[in-house]
């Protein structure tokens, strides 16, 4: 028998509910901060009889989280998400099982950077070079032309699909859809990054009710306690529908196709046949909705970051302009084989993506066995929460934290992916992409995406604080629990900035590469 003292310390619990009182439903991540600066990097909480470990301290983060990811990286139970909403079939909350691995395995087989530099670069640039053309265009809709982006290369590259298996035979009949996003208002669209604001919102720690630490609560009538079941069963209705919809679109393309489609579907189509794996028609549907999903929100969110600190901080953004003006001339906007001219460029995003992450927390892991480490019991079945404000917030680390600064970032060279893999746990340039086995299968495709994009709008804008009548500047909320949307995903709330092209040359470039993305890359693309 564990004596209670080989548990790692804490705050203070009242009997039976523990600390569950003291979870706030909105913004945990500051309150775990606070916590971590007066009981250390690695410190439990009693939620109910289960028991929380929540970790803010690298050191900590690859002793459990990446040496031990076999038995660290499943999820605690959950009854609004594993099945209330989506049945269990979201990669986001599915437990850790041979289902889980199969899943990831076909996402992460297609998204390596090999292929990423080989099949997808095009589209990218393309992609981009549009975002270019509709800011000058339509400036007034910054906030939406990151979103547009991100989500037409997904859905380009990206499909969901259905199967009908026969018990008897290992023959998949398969549905595809794949089209891209041209503008702001297509439909998919606007009905995406809707479902996807109303489920991060429930998906935070503490907005949902505990119901699985106090079975009891289940119960209890649910308008008692924000009508939980009618939220999360809303939120997977929607998103059924969504990636139902988007397939059954797809029927005649596929059929058009005579079944030679050559996308990242298709080519694990072949592999669901060749290795005889079983997919219900449901967790295909959610194969597809679920890249989509991780690959617009995400994005997006940074990059509207990143420009929220270009027009907050324009010295970074004079010495942005100043290194892509010297090796990108006005005929030519950057390049992802620019990459290596431009390390300043790079700074900023790993900077960004550490100072105002896309996530306070990482969706909870659980614990499969017991882990001792350093005397301190951590018991099978407990819930881990790795605490990214906390990392990224770390005062022994970065010096005034909260200042945006890229030159932190200085000689850091090599892409997140190579960090998070290296066994130099403190060289790891931030946590964004998540960690151990649960790290973002899309690491790869989602680190060209932010390149190109910022690159590419530092070549062509400046941005710069809008000013009122009396010439005085509008002030932007800089703040991550003011200035940011709350959710499990974080991204800035609307903010004034007033965006010009640099030149009237850059804006005739930008035309000039449109037309010829329209033509060798948008062509292949049914809208």
């Amino acid at each position: 028998m564990v004596l209670n003292d080989c548990y790692c310390t804490g705050p203070p619990t009242w009997p039976v509910i523990g600390n569950a009182h003291q979870i706030p439903s909105k913004g945990a991540h500051f309150q775990l901060t606070e916590w971590a600066k007066r009981y250390g990097g690695i410190y439990s909480l009693k939620l109910g009889p289960s028991t929380a470990i929540v970790l803010s301290d690298r050191r900590y983060v690859r002793e459990i989280m990446d040496k031990r990811s076999a038995i660290s990286s499943g999820r605690p139970p959950s009854t609004p998400f594993q099945k209330v909403m989506g049945g269990g079939d979201h990669l986001l909350v599915m437990d850790y099982s041979p289902k889980w691995r199969d899943t990831r395995k076909l996402l992460q087989q297609e998204l390596t950077a090999s292929i990423c530099d080989k099949k997808y670069f095009s589209l990218q640039e393309a992609e981009a070079v549009q975002m270019l053309r509709d800011i000058v265009e339509a400036p007034d809709r910054l906030m939406d032309h990151p979103k547009r982006y991100s989500n037409s290369i997904i859905m380009s590259i990206f499909s969901a699909f259905v199967n009908l298996v026969n018990p008897f035979l290992t023959s998949i009949v398969t549905l595809v859809f794949g089209s891209r996003t041209p503008t702001v208002d297509t439909p998919h669209m606007k009905k995406l990054y809707q479902v996807m604001d109303e489920f991060m919102k429930i998906m935070e720690l503490g907005a949902m009710p505990p119901v699985d630490v106090f079975p009891f609560l289940k119960r209890i009538p649910e308008r008692w306690l924000g009508n939980w079941i009618t939220r999360a069963g809303d939120v997977g209705r929607k998103m059924d529908s969504m990636y139902h919809d988007l397939a059954d679109t797809a029927i005649k393309r596929r059929e058009q196709q005579a079944g030679n489609g050559k996308s990242i579907i298709d080519r694990i189509l072949d592999r669901l046949e060749a290795e005889k794996l079983h997919f219900t028609r449901h967790q295909l549907d959610f194969l597809g909705g679920v890249a989509m999903e991780g690959g617009s929100e995400t994005t997006a969110a940074t990059v509207l970051s990143v420009i929220k600190v270009l027009t907050c901080y324009p010295d970074v953004q004079r010495k942005a302009h100043a290194e892509i003006d010297k090796w990108c001339t006005e005929d030519a906007s950057p390049r992802w084989s620019d990459r290596e001219r431009l390390p300043y460029v790079l700074q900023i995003i790993k900077e960004t993506m550490r100072w105002r992450p896309i996530g306070g927390l990482d969706v909870p892991h659980s614990l499969s066995e017991d882990v001792m480490i350093e005397g301190m019991l951590l018991p099978k079945g407990s819930t881990l929460l790795v605490n990214f404000w906390g990392l990224h917030q770390d005062e022994k680390r970065y010096e005034d934290p909260d200042k945006f600064d890229p030159d932190r970032y200085a000689g850091f060279t090599q892409l997140a992916h190579d960090y998070a893999v290296s066994a130099d746990f403190e060289a790891r340039d931030h946590y964004s992409y998540g960690v151990g086995r649960r790290l973002c299968p899309g690491i790869h495709l989602a680190e060209r995406n932010l390149f190109i994009a910022v690159a590419k709008l530092i070549w062509a804008f400046s941005f710069e604080k809008v000013v009122d009548d009396q010439g005085r500047p509008l002030d932007i909320d800089l703040d991550y629990e003011t200035g940011f949307d709350e959710g499990l995903v974080i991204c800035s709330k609307p903010f004034p900035c007033d965006v010009k092209p640099r030149s009237q040359k850059r804006v005739e470039t930008i035309m000039r590469e449109l037309t010829k993305a329209e033509e060798e890359v948008f062509a292949k693309y049914p809208l």
